[in-house]
């Protein structure tokens, strides 16, 4: 199979016959014919069946359709970033790959601020962590961006090394729940898993097969599985379904002011060990001024976010004192 043989069956379902194909791509209609014929008598199928108004594809030509156009896009790419790193004018490329955190994004966009180059692809997703994990080890991001806790890290990290990858720890903070404003619990010092009984659970959807080790929230083994549990895939639901309701979810509790919503606060769960916050990259692999400068801006986020989230504790702790 050649891409030649897939750009003429994608001619063919373009033009809706062989003769138009041929017309369009300047070859000789039994020179378009032979090299299908070829191609699905190596593949053992049949693309599409022809009459005087042209031909019709099978389902299963439907199907090869659906491969053969992805596979040419992505040769098609390929050649355009080749292309590009010959040039002396290619942008520069900076992605990074995290679990849902306000800081991330508050030091992607920082650097962002800082560029100064004319020409730059960068890029963030927000991810689960197997995904974030994938995204590391496949190299479609540059760094990425997890937690471990206790009862995580010892899968975690079998994980990361069967994939040569090494954690690098940033901070180390106390688990939170986060809740709204005006919600009962709001204004005390810490929280309990007995506190949070009977109450409704927000957390982010796992992908199907996708144990709890990489959940996005810090585990509570009494909470494995609560009787109201409210699913969401994005941070802004997230942030929209604690502040309209009496939900609550649990993690690093870290604000970011001018990001994270006004309208919900974290506190912090009582007796529990530290989420250790961190970025992940290939063992060995040299930082690129790109990766070493957002590292540097990652680490001034988090330690500004522990200052506003402390001092958020401590208003909220200090209104709840004043009104009792």
């Amino acid at each position: 199979m050649t891409f030649q043989q897939l750009t003429y069956v994608v001619e063919i379902s373009k033009c809706g016959s062989i003769n138009k194909a041929a017309q369009k791509l300047f070859l000789s209609q039994s020179g378009i014919s032979t090299a299908v014929r070829e191609l699905e008598e190596e593949l053992g199928i049949q693309f599409f069946v022809r009459s005087n108004r042209g031909v019709e594809f099978t389902q299963e030509g439907k199907e090869f359709l659906s491969y053969a156009v992805s596979l040419l896009e992505q040769k098609q790419r390929i050649e355009s970033l080749y292309g590009e790193a010959r040039n002396s004018s290619a942008p520069v490329r900076f992605s990074v790959s995290t679990q849902r955190y306000p800081f991330t994004e508050d030091a992607f966009l920082r650097m962002l601020r800082r560029t100064t180059d004319n020409r730059y692809v960068f890029s963030i997703r927000e991810a689960g962590m197997d995904a974030v994990i994938d995204d590391v080890y496949d190299h479609r991001a540059d760094i990425g961006v997890i937690f471990l806790t206790e009862l995580t890290e010892k899968i975690i990290r079998r994980l990361l090394d069967a994939r040569d990858l090494d954690f690098h720890e940033i901070a180390a903070v106390s688990p939170c729940i986060y809740v709204r404003k005006g919600h009962p619990l709001a204004n005390r010092d810490e929280v309990t898993e007995e506190d949070l009984a009977g109450l409704p659970y927000v957390s982010f959807e796992h992908n199907q097969g996708v144990g709890s080790d990489y959940s996005e929230e810090y585990q509570l083994l009494s909470m494995k599985k609560p009787p109201r549990r409210i699913s969401v895939n994005n941070r802004a639901t997230m942030m929209n379904v604690l502040a309209a309701t009496d939900a609550y979810t649990t993690g690093s509790g870290l604000l970011v002011e001018g990001i994270t919503s006004q309208a919900v606060v974290t506190m912090p769960l009582a007796g529990k060990t530290c989420i250790r916050i961190g970025w992940i990259r290939p063992r060995n692999s040299k930082l690129t001024p790109y990766v070493a400068q957002f590292v540097g801006l990652l680490d001034q986020s988090i330690a500004e976010s522990i200052a506003f989230t402390e001092s958020v504790h401590q208003s909220l702790c200090h209104s709840g004192g004043e009104s009792s």
